[in-house]
């Protein structure tokens, strides 16, 4: 397993500087609206050996008044020569680590069927199955 260090992303560039890892180009004005808004986070993961990002998470606090505060992982990612390092494990768990501090009861993420490089690491982070689930869309176009 190779050295890595996790860091909070904190402005717009360097969202732009991980847009390979994201699965459309970042568009500027949507990263700095994710930036400011409050409950947003995001943690980017970079080798020793690279000079740009080699992974992300992202997260979102969501509310509701007979359930208090819970983290939802919106969305993981890991180049590929740089999974199975642990690096998608450390990305989760400093999320975790965060939901925690900031009082939220749990944390939860829906995992298409059969992607198990993913399902890998997010059991690593100590995630366990709460059974199987189906996930409606709406598009607003």
């Amino acid at each position: 397993m190779g050295s890595h260090d996790i860091r909070r992303a904190a402005t717009v560039a360097e969202l732009v500087a991980a847009g390979h890892l994201f699965d459309h180009p970042v568009r500027p004005e949507w990263a700095e609206r994710f930036l400011t808004t409050a409950g947003h986070h995001l943690f980017l993961a970079h080798a020793a050996e690279t000079d740009g990002p080699v992974g992300f998470v992202s997260g979102v606090e969501t509310l509701h008044p007979d359930k208090g505060a819970e983290m939802f992982l919106y969305e993981l990612a890991v180049a590929e020569p740089y999974r199975r390092r642990g690096i998608g494990r450390a990305l989760v768990l400093e999320l975790a680590r965060l939901a925690r501090e900031r009082g939220c009861y749990g944390m939860w993420v829906g995992v298409e069927h059969g992607n198990d490089v993913a399902l890998a690491a997010y059991r690593s982070a100590g995630g366990k199955d709460d059974g199987p689930c189906s996930v409606l869309v709406w598009e607003f176009e």
